[in-house]
């Protein structure tokens, strides 16, 4: 055998090794997920790509299809975790979870927890509870639009495109952080909330964990129905608004078999989160976010929007 063939089969063998590398740490440790959208700003921007620890709840194992749902070294999901996780809403329920689109979220509702939401399943809590990263709408004086932009400018507020506008001003999205930095540069400032006031319209969720008898209620019918058409195995339907059927049996209560989780988009106008797709269980919850390798603005130009800054940063 030459040199040269040597060579060549030398180069195979690493890139085979590198190959099969590459393929088992996707598979058992990390992977990469790219953020499509701004539905998590200001953790996350549109346009970056982030690190999924696998390993963080517990490696779940891969081809479900084929061996059913299994997890290693099983750990809990904590509150306020931004999870990475398969799409828990298919039009075949028989479609395994790893072979289904992948969605990013904020942990806001363990097994067990009892939530208060308004009709439109947003979460409604004390104001010293709320993520400082959610964002919400507001609006502002059409004559201060330049006044805004400056501000943003100077707060290193980026990617805030405007919303619209109606007869009363201009509407963007700002989390409470990005709130409180702009009346701090400007207290005159008039910026107010648009977000539809449900305080007197609210009422209690509990989600779901193994073992757990939920009471049927006008709150949580629609979603009992979901959850369990969808992961608990059996038939459920409603009639008449109120009256909820598993089985073709009439049923004020259910006792779930799985754990579920409410997850929740820090940008409150991005709705493809739990109050579109409901409860999350366990088996669907692929990793924790972890590290933004690589971020940039994902309508720059080629040689533009680079976020330097946010590389290599953790994910909060």
């Amino acid at each position: 055998m030459n040199s040269r063939t040597k060579n060549i089969l030398f180069w195979l063998k690493a890139f085979a090794i590198t190959v099969v590398t590459v393929v088992l740490l996707q598979l058992f440790a990390f992977s990469s997920c790219y953020i499509p959208s701004s539905g998590m700003e200001n953790s996350l921007f549109r346009g970056e790509h982030i690190i999924v620890n696998r390993w963080a709840y517990g490696l779940r194992m891969p081809f479900m299809s084929l061996c059913g749902y299994h997890r290693l070294n099983e750990k809990d999901v904590h509150k306020n975790d931004i999870v990475v996780f398969n799409n828990p809403q298919a039009k075949s329920p028989q479609i395994p979870a790893d072979r289904r689109e992948t969605f990013i979220s904020r942990c806001m509702g363990m097994p067990g927890d009892t939530l208060m939401i308004n009709p439109q399943f947003s979460i409604i809590c004390p104001q010293s509870e709320i993520n400082p990263d959610h964002k919400q709408l507001y609006i502002y004086p059409k004559e201060k639009e330049s006044t805004v932009e400056e501000l943003m400018k100077q707060q290193g507020i980026v990617g805030n495109k405007l919303i619209g506008y109606n007869k009363s001003g201009y509407v963007r999205s700002f989390s409470r952080y990005e709130i409180y930095l702009l009346k701090q540069e400007a207290q005159d400032l008039r910026i107010e909330s648009i977000q539809p006031d449900t305080s007197k319209e609210t009422g209690h969720l509990i989600i779901p964990g193994k073992g757990l008898k939920i009471e049927v209620n006008k709150w949580n019918i629609s979603l009992l129905r979901n959850a369990i058409n969808q992961h608990e195995g059996k038939r459920a339907f409603i009639i008449n608004d109120s009256l909820l059927f598993v089985n073709s049996q009439k049923v004020s209560s259910y006792t779930f078999t799985k754990d579920y989780y409410w997850m929740v988009s820090n940008n409150s106008i991005n709705v493809n989160d739990s109050r579109h797709f409901g409860f999350v269980p366990k088996e669907f919850i692929i990793g924790k976010a972890s590290l933004i390798w690589f971020s940039k603005d994902s309508e720059a130009g080629f040689f533009r929007g680079f976020r330097w800054n946010r590389f290599f940063q953790s994910v909060q």
